[in-house]
C-alpha cells in the first residue's frame, strides 16, 4: 500500500466544478499531482474560438502537466498514462467514460468525485436534475466519493457529504458541491490509502439517471405548479437557460425571452383564480405569470438580442399578454 506522503496522483477533469477539486488536490500535503487530463480545447463563445478548460487554465498556472487525449483507446494513450505511476487517478467531470485499462492504471484506487448523493442522479447532470425534481425547501443533494468502475457512476462508495439545495440555481450549487467534494476527497484519502476506509456498494435498486440537458429542456411548461416552475429555473439556469415565448401587444409574432432571475410570488395571488396558465399579470409584487397552482414572478428577464432587464422595465416596454406553452415535440420519423 502506497504511504500518504508519497501518493502520485493523476488527475482528470474538465469544468469550473473539477478545477475546484483540483486545486484543493493540488494543495494537500499527503500527495503530488504527477499529471492532468482534460477535454481537448472546445470552441466557445461569439466568435468560436477554441478555448482551454478551467482545469487545463488551472493547471498550467499551478504549473502541472496537461494532457488532452480524446478518447483512451490508443495504446499510446494508455501506456502514456501507465508511465506516470499513479497511486490514485482522481475524476471529477471528466466528460469520459473510462474504461478498464484506465482504471486499472492506478496501483490503490480509481475515484471519482460525484455530484450527488449515489446512488441518485447518476450521470451527466446529476446538479440541474436534482433541483428540478425537488422544489420542497428543505431537499438535500451531496457528493459522494466512489470507487471507480467501467459503467456508469455505479462503483462502491467511500464517503457521503450533504449539502442543502435551498434556493441556489444550479450554477451556485456547484459552486456549493465542487467545494464540499474537494474538502470530503482529501479528508477520505488518508483513509484509503491506509486502507482504513471502505467502499460500500451502491444499491442499484434505488439507482436513478441524471441524462445531459439539452436546449429544448430549458422551456417552461406554466401548468406546472409555481414551485415546480421555480426549481425547474432554478436547474437550467445558467446553462441551457429557462425560456419562454411571450405574446406582446401589437407584436406580429411570440417574443423568445429568457428568464433570468424570478420567484414564487408570496402572497396568495387571488389575481390568479380563474386564470388561465401563462397569462401575465402585473401585481405589486411584480410582473407576475399564472401557473398551474400560484404565481411566478419574473424580476429579470433577457428578451430576444437585448440585455437583461428588471421584470416591470420588461412589462413597460414589450406589454406581454400571454406566456406560451411548450410546443410538443415532433414525433420520431415513422412514428404512428
Amino acid at each position: 500500500m502506497a504511504q500518504a506522503q508519497d501518493c502520485r496522483i493523476v488527475f482528470m477533469g474538465t469544468p469550473g466544478f473539477a478545477a475546484e477539486v483540483l486545486e484543493k488536490l493540488a494543495q494537500w500535503p499527503g500527495g503530488r499531482v504527477v499529471g492532468v487530463y482534460t477535454q481537448p480545447d472546445r470552441p466557445r463563445g461569439r466568435g468560436m474560438k477554441l478555448a482551454p478548460s478551467p482545469v487545463k487554465e488551472l493547471a498550467e498556472r499551478l504549473g502541472l502537466e496537461v494532457r488532452q487525449p480524446v478518447n483512451f483507446k490508443s495504446d499510446e494513450d494508455r501506456r502514456a498514462l501507465a508511465e506516470l505511476g499513479p497511486d490514485i487517478i482522481v475524476a471529477a467531470a471528466y466528460g469520459l467514460l473510462l474504461p478498464k485499462a484506465v482504471l486499472d492504471a492506478a496501483r490503490v484506487a480509481p475515484l471519482n468525485v460525484h455530484a450527488s448523493l449515489l446512488p441518485l442522479y447518476r450521470g451527466a447532470a446529476p446538479i440541474q436534475r436534482c433541483i428540478m425534481e425537488n422544489c420542497s425547501p428543505d431537499a438535500v443533494t451531496g457528493v459522494s466519493i466512489m470507487h471507480m468502475e467501467p459503467s456508469l457512476d455505479t462503483g462502491p462508495v467511500y464517503a457521503t457529504r450533504a449539502v442543502p439545495i435551498g434556493c441556489c440555481h444550479a450554477g451556485e450549487l456547484t459552486e456549493a458541491l465542487a467545494r464540499a467534494g474537494a474538502e470530503l476527497l482529501v479528508e477520505t484519502l488518508p483513509g484509503i490509502l491506509a486502507g482504513t476506509v471502505t467502499a460500500i456498494p451502491q444499491d442499484h435498486a434505488k439507482a436513478t439517471h441524471a441524462a445531459k440537458l439539452l436546449k429544448e429542456h430549458g422551456r417552461i411548461d406554466w401548468s406546472l405548479p409555481a414551485a415546480r416552475v421555480d426549481a425547474h429555473v432554478r436547474g437550467v439556469t445558467p446553462a441551457p437557460g429557462a425560456r419562454t415565448r411571450m405574446e406582446c401587444r401589437g407584436a406580429a409574432e411570440p417574443l423568445e425571452v429568457r428568464i433570468v432571475r424570478g420567484h414564487v410570488a408570496s402572497a396568495e395571488c387571488p389575481a390568479a383564480c380563474g386564470l388561465v396558465p401563462g397569462k401575465v399579470v402585473s401585481l405589486p409584487e411584480g410582473l407576475g405569470i399564472v401557473c398551474g397552482e400560484g404565481m411566478y414572478i419574473l424580476d429579470v428577464v433577457r428578451p430576444s438580442g437585448r440585455k437583461d432587464m428588471a421584470g416591470p422595465a420588461f412589462a413597460h416596454g414589450y406589454a406581454p399578454l400571454r406566456a406560451l406553452q411548450p410546443e410538443a415535440p415532433e414525433p420520431p420519423e415513422g412514428a404512428a
